[in-house]
């Protein structure tokens, strides 16, 4: 069971993907990780990467199509995949479908966490990421204490981009690009929409309620 997970920034996608890991087993294939993976190892296509991404510039499809073929033609890989943050726009995702025919392959769902902006916003200026144990915190929704993180508040620090601006013009861009995607799943009966203003074990409830049905 392949599944593409979409929301835009702050809605938490995250940390549902990280729950089906955890929980099904599945393998993520995050975009921004293969990117950075491909740079610590210092390869040619990793200089070309790092080159594109200092001088400011978004990585071309045909390279992040590249690495996403990489994950797919390993048997390791299997039909247990959630993909986040891929497809990106409506060219990638045809281009997904072929990969999946191409290994014998399919995607069995679609999730779509729909969340406001003005949620979005605070979800994302009080969020706050453990430089040392990975953990995520939010001051408005879920602030970090004694009990839940016993790292110390040193180790908090926020995203440079974490700033009210750059999330709308985010929010923006997101909205802009990914409708037609959306739109292409539904076309394929593959799509689920799930309310992301939910609480995060309600949202994942759901998510767990459309996998078990699949």
């Amino acid at each position: 069971m392949n599944i593409v997970l979409f929301g835009p920034p702050g809605a938490g996608k995250g940390t549902q993907a990280d729950n089906l890991v955890k929980n099904y087993k599945f393998f993520k294939v995050s975009t921004g990780d293969l990117l950075r993976k491909e740079i610590e190892k210092k390869s040619f296509l990793g200089k070309q990467i790092k080159n594109t991404i200092d001088q400011g510039h978004l990585v071309t499809d045909d390279i992040i199509d590249k690495l996403v073929e990489e994950v797919l033609s390993k048997e390791t890989s299997n039909n247990n995949l959630i993909f986040d943050g891929y497809p990106r726009n409506l060219n990638q995702a045809k281009y997904l479908d072929k990969l999946h025919e191409k290994y014998n392959k399919k995607i069995s769902c679609v999730l779509s966490l729909k969340v406001n902006q003005q949620i979005i916003i605070k979800r994302i200026l009080g969020r706050k990421i453990c430089t040392k144990c990975g953990l995520t915190f939010n001051d408005f929704f879920n602030p970090e204490n004694d009990k839940n993180h016993p790292c110390g508040v040193g180790f908090l620090s926020k995203r440079s981009d974490d700033n009210e601006k750059t999330i709308s013009k985010r929010f923006t861009t997101y909205t802009n690009e990914t409708m037609p995607i959306l739109n292409y799943y539904k076309k394929q009966n593959l799509l689920s929409e799930i309310d992301g203003m939910n609480g995060i074990n309600e949202i994942y409830k759901e998510i767990q309620q459309i996998i078990d049905a699949l």
